[in-house]
């Protein structure tokens, strides 16, 4: 079952990471909300959506019989 949750929250951050680094304009709103304090341009929600892949490819790694 931890295997199972662990893999949808790997799906999930890498289909935000994707999606921010395809179509950051229709992003926007949500990091707007998410980030209230601090103003949310381009490059803050690019710098955002790389950092959510590379957290799903380290938890992808930790899944790994290797690791």
């Amino acid at each position: 079952m931890q295997i199972l949750v662990i893999s949808l929250v790997i799906h999930m951050l890498l289909a935000v990471g994707l999606a921010g680094l395809l179509w950051p304009e229709k992003l926007t709103p949500i990091f707007e909300i998410l980030m209230y304090p601090w103003p949310s341009n381009q490059r803050v929600i690019r710098a955002n959506c790389i950092a959510a892949i590379l957290i799903s490819v380290l938890l992808f790694l930790s899944l790994s019989p290797l690791g």
